[in-house]
């Protein structure tokens, strides 16, 4: 039996949001007995978005995007939403996440899922065009995310011909994100990758750490699913921490705003260096680059620290490891490695991830501050760091995949930030 529902209602500045929702995991597979059980307070803020098209953001406690959290919170966070997903499916599998908000959560998710599906693939969208020197035409398919700052995204196809046969291959699509609010971009995602050659998908698995697109404000609780009607011959099935709908009300004579110019899916100026696969193309093996990455912080960490070579007994207190964008998989997997470190000997130290992103949010309710700053890809846009007070971290590990010197002067002027780059 599912949980009894709850009501709340958020106040925001440009209107009230209230919710309906069950506090359990349960997605019809006996899911409640493989999960955490989760609270909304455990997994939401909320914060009102600097963009016309929807005025509220459901803010993440568990992702490591907007508000820094605890490596170790995060990848409890994955494996319990990785544990929702059944057993038996239809092999081969496709995991795909979305850009930028959940390409970290994706990556945790198949990280998860491959002690029980060893093959599956994992790739995700981007808003980042990519130049692959082995194929003249890497790009799979585009579809868009209607509600979104940034609408358009682009999925690649692999160079490699047994990984993109595998890929077209594909019988259940696994789709990752942070939220569901209306279930039009996983319509949208299925119908692209299926038009794109993907014709054999019979499953597809909504797994979202939490689902506003069920519809339980209707006085029918047996209503048809409606993205299921939407996917026609798929057997579409849901996964989340938890499930719920909103309801979103404007304020009398709400302020007008301007969103920041920040949709667009061009490269940039500044090149993007050797990370390895973590999604951008399909991969089997998300943590590819990861043994050269940590080897890069110590030795950047030892320089910055004045060591001869790395000692972690010299890591600071408290560590705040920044992805940047959809560059957030293995700067979360250093941070988890520094958690594992600076523990060895003292349970008072902190190390927390968060990351930059294009996102405009307004400061208020969920959202306590904000850095602006020029963005490191070259594309001439704002960029954001949410919840992040500088001078409150000991060490400040900047993570970016283009050149240290393509970061914005106001992290190269404070005393505290190490900037990681590829070589």
């Amino acid at each position: 039996m599912p949980n009894k529902q709850h009501y709340t209602t958020i106040t925001l500045p440009r209107g009230t949001l209230d919710l309906t929702y069950q506090t359990n995991a349960a997605s019809g597979n006996n899911d409640l007995k493989k999960s955490s059980h989760y609270q909304l307070e455990d997994l939401l803020d909320f914060a009102q978005r600097i963009n016309p098209k929807r005025a509220f953001l459901f803010v993440s406690k568990v992702l490591g995007r907007h508000i820094p959290v605890a490596p170790s919170i995060m990848r409890n966070a994955f494996t319990d939403l990785a544990n929702l997903v059944p057993d038996d499916l239809p092999e081969p599998i496709l995991v795909i996440g979305m850009a930028e908000t959940a390409v970290g959560l994706s990556a945790g998710v198949h990280q998860a899922l491959q002690t029980r599906y060893p093959q599956a693939l994992l790739l995700n969208s981007t808003r980042h065009a990519q130049h692959d020197d082995n194929s003249s035409d890497s790009l799979l398919t585009t579809f868009s995310e209607d509600h979104s700052h940034a609408s358009q995204h682009l999925i690649y196809q692999s160079a490699d011909k047994m990984t993109q046969a595998q890929l077209l291959a594909s019988k259940t699509l696994i789709m990752v994100d942070d939220e569901a609010s209306t279930g039009n971009t996983c319509v949208n995602v299925v119908t692209a990758l299926r038009e794109a050659g993907l014709t054999q998908l019979e499953q597809v698995h909504l797994t979202t750490l939490v689902d506003w697109s069920l519809n339980q404000n209707e006085s029918d609780a047996n209503a048809d699913d409606t993205i299921a009607i939407r996917l026609p011959n798929i057997d579409f099935h849901r996964h989340h921490l938890l499930s719920g709908a909103w309801k979103w009300t404007d304020a009398p004579n709400p302020e007008p705003i301007i969103m920041p110019s920040v949709d667009t899916t061009e490269a940039g100026s500044q090149p993007l260096g050797n990370t390895g696969n973590w999604g951008r193309f399909p991969t089997l093996d998300s943590t590819n680059g990861l043994a050269d990455y940590l080897a890069s912080f110590q030795t950047a960490f030892a320089s910055f620290d004045g060591q001869n070579a790395f000692n972690n007994a010299q890591l600071p207190q408290k560590i705040l490891v920044l992805g940047s964008n959809e560059f957030v998989w293995l700067p979360f997997l250093l941070a988890e490695w520094l958690e594992t470190q600076t523990n060895l000997d003292n349970s008072k130290n902190t190390v927390n991830f968060s990351a930059l992103t294009r996102s405009p949010i307004a400061v208020g309710s969920g959202i306590g501050t904000m850095l602006s700053f020029r963005d490191n890809y070259g594309l001439g846009m704002t960029n954001f760091a949410y919840n992040v007070e500088p001078n409150e971290w000991d060490l400040i590990v900047l993570c970016v995949e283009t050149s240290a010197d393509s970061v914005d002067t106001m992290w190269k002027g404070l005393d505290n930030v190490l900037v990681v780059s590829p070589k």
